[in-house]
Formats: structure tokens, sequence, C-alpha cells
């Protein structure tokens, strides 16, 4: 006869816990509207099209690092024109190991720095001036300039200056090198996980920092009009930040008025529970 009134306390008590913790979840969440999360909503047409801006071709700056990488059918040759390449390393090593008290560590491969004056300092070749001009371009420079020295010389030039930053209401912020150097504000979203679901779709800031000047322009993802935008293509250094909408502050402000209460609550069936 006594068992019977204990299970039911129990099951007040559990209902009760699972009462408030369904009105927590509840009154945590934030109604968003489905449009606010629609890429893209103009046209409903099947082969829908519209117009893509331009592609960007970056240019060397000054102050940006290049990898430039020289081959051909002689290794050997070819190292001495790849100051930090693996064969060039480990024959200076091999002089340093010989060398009675060289203790000197060898720097690592960092690229070749673009000075102010817009050149750079290659190994045989000399200064070259690399300001303005392609990766695509400088490559056939050099490769011209080698010729008088390498058999049937392979070119490759990046630029490890090509970065872009991604902030915000993304899933992974990050700053990201892009080794083909070019890259689509889709993309750069792509690469951080996409806008959460409490990031502004129609009011993403892109800016833009080029001859001294700082540039900053708001983009809706909601339209299609973005593929027309002249920032649809990402510069080198370029910030992507996603705004966070209402709903997050709203989430937020919802968190901090609640969590007392619940705690309070929570506290409150604790003691009850104790006299069962």
């Amino acid at each position: 006869m006594q068992i019977r009134p204990t299970i039911s306390k129990r099951r007040i008590f559990l209902t009760a816990i699972l009462g408030l913790l369904i009105l927590s979840s509840q009154s945590l969440t934030s109604c968003v509207s489905t449009r606010e999360l629609v890429y893209f909503q103009d046209g409903t047409g099947e082969g829908d099209k519209t117009s893509v801006a331009s592609k960007y071709t970056p240019t060397v700056q000054a102050g940006d690092v290049l990898s430039i990488q020289i081959s051909s059918l002689n290794p050997e040759a070819s190292s001495f024109f790849n100051p930090y390449s693996t064969v060039a390393l480990a024959a200076e090593r091999g002089n340093q190991m010989n060398t009675p008290g060289s203790t000197t560590p060898l720097p690592p491969s960092t690229g070749y720095l673009v000075d102010n004056a817009g050149d750079i300092e290659l190994p045989v070749i000399g200064k070259l001036h690399v300001k303005d001009q392609t990766t695509s371009q400088i490559k056939d420079v050099i490769r011209d300039k080698v010729k008088d020295y390498l058999k049937e010389p392979t070119v490759n030039v990046r630029n490890l200056n090509f970065r872009i930053s991604v902030m915000g209401e993304v899933m992974r912020p990050a700053l990201f090198t892009i080794p083909n150097e070019q890259i689509t504000l889709l993309e750069a979203l792509s690469l951080s996980g996409d806008v959460t679901i409490y990031g502004r779709r129609d009011n993403v800031l892109v800016i833009r920092e080029e001859n001294g000047q700082r540039t900053f322009s708001r983009l809706d993802l909601t339209k299609r009009d973005v593929f027309k935008s002249p920032y649809y293509y990402l510069h080198p250094n370029d910030v992507v930040y996603v705004e966070p909408g209402k709903a997050k502050a709203a989430t937020a402000d919802r968190t901090n008025q609640l969590l007392p209460i619940v705690l309070s609550a929570l506290s409150f069936l604790a003691i009850i529970a104790s006299r069962f």
C-alpha cells in the first residue's frame, strides 16, 4: 500500500523536470523566417539565367611573398636557382659538416619578398621587377632568363600572400590561404562552413583595401544580383564579415533572463527529491 504513492511522487518529479526542460528550450528558441535563410531567391522558372562578374586576376604588389620553383632535366644545375630546395639544402648541410666549427643553422624556405620598389632578387638571375604583373607573366619572364643556363626549364610561381578572412556568424571563422589565387565570396563562405542560422544573409560585409583606401560593400545573398557584384570575386586580404541577426541577440537576452530562473527551479526540485 505504501509503494504506489512513492512511485507516483517520483513520476510527478520526473514530469516536472521534463516540463521545465521543454519550457526552457522553447523559450530559448527564436523564430527565424525560412525566407531569411534561402539564397538567390529571385526567379522561380527552370533555366533562369543571370550575368556573372568578370573573373579577377590578381597582380603582384609590394609586400607580397612569392614562391618560385625552377626545375629542369638536370636537378643539380637547377638547385643553383633554388637555394632552399631539398637538393640545395642537402649540399649546403654537407659543406657545413665538412667545415670545422660551423654551427650556423640554415634558414627555412620562406619565398621571395617583393620590396617597396616592386623587385625581387633571384640567384644567378639577379634583380627582377615583378610589381603589377601576374604570376603567369612572371613565370614566362623567369623561364626566358634561365634558358641560357638550363635545358628545358619549367617554372612555378605562386603568391603566398593571397589570403582572405571570414568572420562573424559562420561555422568556422578563420584566415584562409588561397593556393590558386582565385576565390569567390560563396566559396569563401563554404570554406568557413557556411553562414549559421543566426547570420544575416541579406547583409554580408566585404572589406577591401587597395591603393591606400579601404572600401566597405554590403551584399545580399538572398538575391541573385550578388553574382554581378565586383565583390563576388574576392581580392587578396579581403575580409568577409557576416553580421548576426536579431534572433541571435534575442536568444542571448532570453538566456540571460531565464538562466537564474532555471537554476532556482532545479534547486527547488532537488530539495523536493531529497525528501522522497
